[in-house]
C-alpha cells in the first residue's frame, strides 16, 4: 500500500534505476564499436586486419545459413559443460577434501606445486596421445584448465570455516566426518565454492578455444578454417559468439548462485 504518493510512480522507480544502472554499460559498449567502426572506415589499417563491425551481420548470416554457425556452437557447448563439470567435480572434491582430512593438504602439497604451474594447453600432447583428437581429447584439456581454480577455492573456503561451528555440530552430534560436512562445512564454505565455480567458467571459454585448435569440430576449429583464408570477419563473429556464450552462462550461473544463498542475510 502506498501512503501519500502516485503508485505508478513508486511502481516506476525500480524500473528507472534499473535503466539508470544499464545505461553506463550500453553507452561504454555503443563507445567501443562506434571507434572500431570509425578506425575501420578511416582506412587507417587494412580491412583483412580489422573488419568493420557494420560487416559482420552479414558474415554471421552466412554461417548461419550454411550451418556451419549452429553446429560450432553446438560442439563447444558440449565440450565446454563436460570439461567445466569434470575439472570443477573434481577440483572442489579434493579442495574440500584437503581442507578438511588432516594430514592430505601436507601430503599432496608438492604434487600440487609441481603441476599446478603446467599450463592446459602443454598437456594437449598427452590429451592426444592418451584420447586420440576426440571430444574426450578437448573435455580432459579443459577439466585441467578449471580444476585448479576451484581446488584452491573450495581448499580457501572450507579453511576459512569458524572452528566454533565445527565445534558447536559436534556437541550436537554430528562429530564424524559426514555429519560436519553436511551440516557445517558446506554451507559455510558454499559462498566461497560458487565463487571458484564463477572464475572457472571463464577459464574454460578459454580453454575451450585452444584446445579445439588441434582439429576438434567447434568454435576454434572453425575460427582456424577462418583464419586460413584470411576471413578475419569470421574470426572476429567467433570470438563475439564465444564473448555472448559465456555471458549467458555467467549470468544464468548468478542466478543459481542467489537461489543457492538465499539463505545469506
Amino acid at each position: 500500500m502506498t501512503v501519500g504518493g502516485d503508485p505508478a510512480a513508486a511502481a516506476s522507480g525500480p524500473a528507472l534505476g534499473t535503466v539508470g544502472r544499464l545505461l553506463p554499460p550500453l553507452g561504454g559498449l555503443v563507445g567501443f564499436f562506434g571507434l572500431w567502426e570509425a578506425l575501420a572506415r578511416a582506412g587507417l589499417v587494412a580491412e583483412t586486419l580489422l573488419p568493420a563491425p557494420s560487416g559482420l551481420p552479414a558474415a554471421w548470416l552466412s554461417e548461419l545459413r550454411g550451418g556451419y554457425w549452429g553446429d560450432a556452437v553446438i560442439g563447444s557447448l558440449s565440450h565446454y559443460l563436460s570439461g567445466l563439470v569434470l575439472g570443477s567435480g573434481l577440483g572442489l572434491a579434493l579442495g574440500v577434501a584437503c581442507g578438511l582430512i588432516t594430514g592430505l593438504e601436507t601430503t599432496l602439497s608438492w604434487v600440487v606445486r609441481v603441476l599446478r604451474p603446467i599450463p592446459g594447453l602443454a598437456w594437449v600432447p598427452f590429451a592426444i596421445i592418451w584420447f586420440g583428437i576426440s571430444p574426450v581429447a578437448v573435455t580432459f584439456i579443459i577439466g585441467i584448465a578449471v580444476f585448479w581454480i576451484n581446488y584452491f577455492a573450495a581448499l580457501g573456503a572450507v579453511r576459512a570455516v569458524e572452528r566454533d561451528l565445527i565445534e558447536v555440530a559436534q556437541a550436537f552430534g554430528h562429530g564424524a566426518l559426514w555429519g560436519r560436512l553436511r551440516k557445517v562445512v558446506l554451507p559455510a564454505a558454499l559462498p566461497g565454492m560458487l565463487s571458484g565455480v564463477r572464475t572457472g567458467l571463464g577459464q574454460a571459454w578459454m580453454a575451450v578455444v585452444a584446445a579445439e585448435l588441434f582439429g576438434i569440430p567447434g568454435i576454434g576449429a572453425r575460427m582456424m578454417q577462418a583464419a586460413s583464408l584470411l576471413a578475419t570477419d569470421l574470426v572476429v563473429v567467433y570470438m563475439l559468439t564465444m564473448a555472448l556464450l559465456y555471458g549467458i552462462t555467467d549470468t544464468l550461473f548468478e542466478l543459481v548462485r542467489r537461489r543457492a544463498l538465499a539463505w545469506q542475510p
